[in-house]
């Protein structure tokens, strides 16, 4: 837990001080890269990870991949020029892409099936506390002592949290023979194409123009020839079982952060708020989701419920809150608790439900899907909409907003519907 909220923190902490860096190494040109590289370079990583740990079992990948993510804080914390940086957060990437896969594994090997549920409770509790400090901490450390620090100040702690999973670890080797499988080989190209155009579709769809067309098209034909070999079999038709409930990752996240992004974005530009109160309707979501998520892991009902109600409570909250972001600013934030319900019910109580269909040996395979899935759902989901709403210029902002929250109660209905395939 300690692993994930650090982990979670720095993700929050960065997008804060980005700003700061860029103009501090007059690196403003390569701002998008420095999301962009980590996102690639954390969505192959996340592939490799899962044919490596079904291959060798978690005890090595995971401190491996933690100790390539505090290069990279070292990196990124000592960088003298923007690219420097940009190469410190790709060694980011692929540390923390190895490592999540890794901890979602050594959960399965560790706790009895009983107890998943309340494990995937507590690391979606972990995501609480950084989602609430970690952009405001980041902007303090910046503004009184400096951005390195957001870098540097994290591995004094991550060390400490990584020699703490070693005994858990130990005698945690690779499946059985009569288990072990050869992972999927050929992967890594796949891996490769789709992250790569995963971040040309969303550097395009930052600055739409008619040239950028070819481009867009070359992102997305990426894509469609990666992804389905990096997803379960079926995936992308919504076969039942693992493949579905792979996908649901991708549509909830693609909807739920999709709309969390642009809740403070109207509520500051159409309704005067200022940014603490925009930030306290988000703090009311990501409470819920963390009650929500407690609750499903102490319940006996069956997973596919708690997603299927999840789901349902997600798609009500996105419809709500686009609704009272139209009427009325502090309506959004019952709105948005409901959709923190709905995450926190269905995320946890979906990862169990891969690891609980998953052989020992395909274990690592399918959460490397599942955290693809999630990657690629709500960054493309948020980078579409986010072109959608400022296609009409900041006058015509409101009406931006509203065809952008058409995309995404689009996308949430549609995770209503896949919900009735996550069981086998």
């Amino acid at each position: 837990m300690l692993t994930i909220t650090l982990l979670a923190f720095e993700a929050m902490a960065v997008g804060t001080v980005m700003p700061v860096v860029a103009r501090d190494l007059d690196g403003l040109t390569l701002y998008g890269w420095s999301f962009s590289a980590m996102l690639i370079a954390s969505m192959v990583a996340t592939v490799l990870a899962g044919g490596w740990i079904d291959r060798a079992g978690p005890a090595r990948p995971l401190p491996a991949g933690l100790a390539v993510f505090v290069a990279g804080l070292v990196v990124a914390g000592a960088a003298p020029y923007m690219w420097v940086l940009v190469a410190g957060r790709t060694v980011q990437g692929v540390g923390s892409g190895l490592a999540m896969v890794a901890l979602y594994v050594m959960i399965a090997r560790v706790y009895p099936d009983a107890l998943r549920p309340r494990v995937f409770a507590a690391t979606s509790t972990a995501w609480v506390l950084p989602s609430l400090l970690g952009p405001a901490a980041g902007g303090l450390i910046a503004e009184h002592a400096h951005w390195r620090w957001v870098f540097l100040g994290l591995i004094p702690l991550v060390i400490p949290a990584t020699l703490m999973l070693v005994p858990a670890l130990r005698g945690m080797g690779a499946p059985e023979p009569q288990e072990a499988r050869e992972a999927p080989r050929g992967r890594v190209i796949p891996a490769l194409v789709t992250a790569i155009g995963a971040a040309v579709v969303l550097y395009v769809v930052d600055d739409l123009s008619w040239p950028s067309v070819p481009a867009a098209v070359a992102g997305l034909a990426g894509l469609g020839w990666g992804l389905p070999k990096l997803l379960p079999a079926g995936a992308l038709r919504l076969r039942r079982g693992v493949p579905t409930t792979v996908v649901m990752r991708g549509l909830l996240a693609g909807a739920f952060f999709g709309t969390d992004v642009f809740i403070p974005l109207a509520l500051t530009s159409l309704h005067g708020f200022s940014p603490s109160q925009a930030g306290l309707v988000l703090t009311l979501a990501a409470l819920g989701w963390s009650a929500a998520s407690q609750y499903q892991g102490r319940s006996r009902r069956p997973r596919a419920f708690f997603v299927q109600a999840g789901a349902v409570l997600v798609a009500a909250g996105v419809v709500a809150a686009s609704v009272a972001l139209q009427v009325g600013g502090w309506w959004a934030a019952p709105a948005w608790v409901i959709g923190g319900l709905g995450m926190g019910m269905a995320l946890s109580s979906l990862s169990v439900l891969v690891l609980n269909q998953s052989a020992p040996q395909e274990q690592g395979a399918n959460s490397s899907a599942l955290q693809l899935s999630d990657t690629l759902g709500s960054s493309l989901a948020v980078g579409v909409a986010g072109a959608l709403a400022t296609a009409f210029g900041t006058d015509r902002l409101e009406l931006g907003l509203r065809v952008g929250a058409v995309l995404l109660i689009g996308i949430a209905l549609v995770a209503v519907l896949a919900a009735r395939r996550v069981r086998p």
